[in-house]
């Protein structure tokens, strides 16, 4: 099985390189000519980009600039129908590492400190005993699998896969060889090297306290590792890059291929400009002009790891792969959408956002970019997924999965190849019994599902309405305004039968009615 990898592999992704690049491995042996740039941008909305997602541009589009990300499209693939494994960061990261969504892992929530629940308090649902710890070392992890493989293995920038004290909180025990300012924590204490990334003196300038950074008390949200950029005035992305091609050219030196794990903290809060960026976008209040400049930053990260690239000659068989880890923060700490809307009205025309069910909750950007990827001008519309990375990323590298390992996710080689239009009609499950401290539209404990055009959310607690469907087709309404639940109920019956089956094969932990200390159970359970 293994031989027969390494050769499909090979045959899908070989291409004659605009560099020059050394001969083609052996056919039974993973592919050390084939380097891979993921990223993985934190709370990034679907169309928070100058690329547009859709066969269309939106008013988001419009507001952005993001010349990078229009390059790499232009030569590569984007996806309409691209989705985070979760609506929040820890769960869908972890998604990406192994393969497996959040309901088959028990990683349903985003983490921090060792055997600590971050859930919010629901007023009547307690979460299920999940993994409140994330993951530890395994050696089916996607960075292990290929670090075995003989890949130069990077993360930098965000990690969020374990909690503070345990094996996870650092990548470089997941299968990392180098590990730049990941950690346990999920946001950065400051985006600015001026503040040394540090919390507390971040608060300090906002509260006008003049005061040497140096001092500030340490908190568990201060960036570590980035001590040689402390009192200059790089941005925090901007200094992340600038990593992130260091280690590049070492692993180039090396003679390795590397798989770098590039995780900007952008664009997530705290909500802070950019000022290199901040003239591009006059036309927009305060708010939203800084979180602009965010997406602006990111851009150019991007863009300097690809120059990186390009420098050292290895840019022609490089693949980016583009995405994020949930939907677009919407629920607070933002300016007026295009709708002038303050809150859940930034993904349009997806519905709500972070944390939600909906779709504005988990639709992200999508672009892959590089040898072997047979660039189309339309929108891949096909349902997609965060799990699919792992095989996908093994396949480009030569590297079986492991064959006793249960995954969620498929292969989308056959898809960036352009050797088809579309998957094979399946079923994506998304599953978050939890309640998340904001408030707004989906957001509450729910398990979905995505089946071809329909999707079905299960809302675990109805005081209203019993039970609580709601049933969608995306194509025709990707807002979800249209509840389809009473008027179709052949579909309802069919999606909700998916809907069990998806939570019963992948193990999934339900929340418990406090009242009763029993599971919910899906309807005609």
């Amino acid at each position: 099985m293994e031989i027969l990898a390494g050769i499909l592999a090979l045959a899908l992704f070989g291409v004659t390189a605009p560099e020059s690049a050394p001969p083609a491995p052996p056919r039974d042996r993973p592919n050390p000519n084939r380097n891979i740039v993921l990223v993985v941008v934190d709370d990034w909305g679907w169309q928070d980009l100058s690329v547009p997602m859709l066969d269309r541009r939106t008013p988001l589009n419009d507001r952005f600039r993001t010349p990078n990300l229009e390059g790499l499209a232009a030569r590569g693939v984007r996806a309409s129908d691209a989705y985070a494994a979760a609506a929040v960061c820890t769960p869908s990261r972890v998604a990406i590492m192994t393969g497996r969504s959040p309901a088959r892992t028990g990683v349903t929530y985003w983490t921090l400190e060792r055997d600590r629940d971050t859930s919010s308090r629901h007023p009547r649902l307690d979460p299920p005993a999940w993994e409140v710890n994330g993951i530890g070392p395994d050696p089916a992890l996607l960075p292990q699998r290929l670090a075995d493989a003989g890949y130069a293995t990077i993360h930098v920038g965000k990690a969020h896969f374990g909690a503070r004290g345990t094996p996870g909180a650092d990548p470089r025990n997941l299968g990392f060889a180098v590990n730049v300012a990941g950690h346990a924590a999920g946001a950065p204490g400051s985006f600015l090297a001026s503040h040394h990334f540090k919390d507390e003196a971040r608060k300090r300038a906002e509260r006008g306290e003049a005061a040497d950074p140096a001092t500030a008390t340490a908190s568990v949200w201060d960036v570590p590792g980035l001590e040689r950029w402390h009192g200059t005035d790089a941005f925090l992305d901007a200094a992340l890059a600038d990593e992130a091609s260091a280690a590049i050219a070492a692993a180039i030196a090396d003679g390795k291929p590397f798989f770098l794990n590039f995780c900007p903290y952008g664009v997530h809060t705290p909500i802070t400009e950019d000022a290199r960026f901040a003239k591009d976008f006059p036309d927009l209040d305060a708010r939203e002009r800084a979180y602009a400049t965010m997406v602006a930053a990111v851009d150019d990260a991007i863009g300097r790891i690809e120059e990186t690239c390009r420098e050292k000659g290895v840019l022609g068989r490089t693949v980016f792969v583009i995405t994020g880890d949930n939907g677009g923060l919407s629920a607070h700490s933002r300016g007026a959408a295009p709708d002038g809307s303050t809150a859940h009205g930034h993904n349009a025309p997806a519905r709500s956002g972070k944390g939600s069910a909906y779709d504005g909750g988990v639709r992200v950007p999508f672009i892959v970019a590089g040898p072997g990827i047979a660039h189309r001008e339309s929108p891949l519309a096909t349902p997609i997924v965060g799990t699919d990375l792992y095989p996908t990323i093994l396949a480009m590298a030569g590297v079986p999965v492991p064959a006793s390992r249960t995954i969620d996710g498929v292969d989308l080689g056959p898809l960036l190849r352009g050797e088809v239009e579309t998957l094979p009609e399946r079923t994506i499950l998304f599953h978050q019994p939890h309640a998340w401290g904001p408030s707004g539209p989906g957001i509450e404990p729910f398990s979905s599902i995505r089946r071809g055009d329909l999707k079905l959310v299960w809302f675990h607690d109805s005081p209203d309405v019993a039970p609580r469907l709601e049933l969608y087709d995306l194509r025709a309404d990707p807002g979800e305004n249209r509840d389809l639940a009473a008027g179709r109920p052949d579909d309802l019956a069919s999606m909700l039968e998916s809907l069990r089956a998806a939570l019963a094969t992948s193990n999934a932990r339900l929340p418990v009615d406090r009242a009763s200390g029993r599971p919910v159970t899906p309807p005609g359970s």
